[in-house]
């Protein structure tokens, strides 16, 4: 058996800044535990913006590995990210000085996508469903095209960008 490392593995990540993010929107202000979410969002949208790739603006399959040159950067978990900075900053969890990577990761994945003959949007670099692994499991994950999970998270990060580039 393989033994399992600390590697921030992308899909775990995104779908729990998710989950994070949309709490917020279903308990009320009052509610018990509350603050212990919007600490927890807090944190964790600010570890994001640490490993965002300057370049593209993209965040890589094992989130903080990307100074490896067999790690690759994933399309479907920054949606999620974008979401999650997004949300955070309509929930005055975070300020607008984290819009930028917000921003930033929605022109990266804007700048990803293709167009087949018929001018119809494809979105590259979508990793095939994983499950916790080691670093070697997480980069030899073959990739898709408009993989719902993928098109998905880029279609909710759009509508939550939306709001911050009017």
């Amino acid at each position: 058996m393989k033994k399992l490392t600390n590697d921030l593995w992308i899909n775990g990540v995104g779908w729990y800044g998710l989950e994070l993010a949309q709490f917020l929107d279903e308990l009320p202000a009052d509610e018990p535990g509350r603050e212990a979410l919007v600490n927890s969002l807090r944190d964790f949208v600010h570890a994001l913006i640490r490993y965002q790739d300057a370049e593209s603006g993209l965040w890589y399959q094992v989130v903080d590995k990307g100074n490896q040159s067999d790690n690759w950067l994933e399309t479907s978990c920054t949606s999620l990210f974008v979401y999650t900075i997004a949300k955070a900053i309509k929930h005055g969890v975070v300020g607008h000085e984290c819009a930028d990577a917000a921003v930033k990761g929605y022109e990266g994945l804007i700048r990803t996508l293709k167009f087949d003959e018929q001018e119809r949007v494809i979105l590259p670099l979508i990793c095939i469903g994983t499950s916790a692994g080691d670093y070697e499991n997480n980069v030899t994950r073959p990739t898709s095209e408009n993989d719902l999970h993928g098109v998905g998270a880029f279609v909710m990060a759009c509508v939550e960008v939306q709001f911050l580039i009017k």
